[in-house]
């Protein structure tokens, strides 16, 4: 059984770190380069970075932050936000990305998660889910950072995604999102009962029982966590602690 894996998720505007609650009223955090470092100097696994605004203005602009990243962080970064076409991709993976996170664009157009896991395999292809509750055990995948309806099933999204040639999947719950009251554990064990691919927990980490409740009752393959990191709200040598106390395997840095 693989290790579950620590990931720092940083939500980035403009040339700030922001954070909000369920993707809505965002406060400047501050530096996103100093904290990628922290993080990394503290023994995170995996950094994800997310452009807030980027479906908003048709474009990504992280490349000089991936750059620097890649320069002064040794772990694997993945980028999302704005992600539309395969020259994107190339331009994110030349300035250091490992894997892109895609959206809005796949949604519009699900053939692009084909394009990109042909082009750059399907290990860079990371399919990015927001989603929010509609009913008991059904969740709809929105786009714009939690911002706009797309009508379509979550959990059968993620099950198509798989289909077409993703990777892994990261699923955020858009309920759940800067609450620190815990993850979406029956969403995510919807969605790893679903597919066979690696699944990414994002949205709600608050305490270390509630990344054991997600790995361990809902399966997924790793956490991303903000709020608790951002704000020194928790250790990662206290999360670890608690994980590997629960009986789930974490890398030892």
């Amino acid at each position: 059984m693989p290790n579950l894996r620590l990931i720092a998720r940083l939500d980035i505007k403009g040339p700030n770190l922001i954070k909000g609650v369920n993707l809505e009223g965002v406060r400047v955090v501050g530096d996103p380069q100093a904290h990628a470092r922290r993080y990394y100097e503290e023994g995170i696994d995996e950094l994800v970075y997310i452009d807030a605004v980027a479906s908003l203005y048709n474009r990504n602009s992280l490349t000089e932050i991936v750059r620097y990243t890649a320069e002064n962080v040794f772990v694997p970064v993945t980028v999302g936000g704005g992600v539309r076409s395969l020259d994107d991709v190339e331009k994110l993976l030349r300035s250091g990305a490992d894997k892109v996170a895609i959206n809005t664009a796949a949604i519009r157009r699900p053939g692009l998660v084909t394009e990109v896991s042909r082009r750059f395999g399907s290990q860079c292809m990371v399919l990015s889910i927001e989603a929010k509750r509609v009913g008991p055990g059904r969740w709809e995948a929105y786009t714009d950072n939690g911002r706009e309806k797309t009508g379509v099933d979550a959990v059968e999204w993620a099950r198509r995604g798989a289909g077409l040639g993703a990777g892994e999947i990261l699923v955020t719950s858009v309920d759940q999102e800067g609450t620190r009251k815990g993850f979406d554990v029956t969403l995510v064990k919807a969605i790893t009962s679903a597919i066979d691919l690696p699944v990414i927990a994002s949205g709600g980490m608050g305490a270390p029982e509630h990344l054991v409740a997600v790995a361990g009752d809902g399966g997924a393959d790793a956490v991303a966590m903000a709020d608790v990191l951002h704000y020194k709200r928790l250790g990662l040598g206290e999360i670890r602690a608690a994980a590997r106390a629960a009986g789930l395997r974490v890398r030892m840095p």
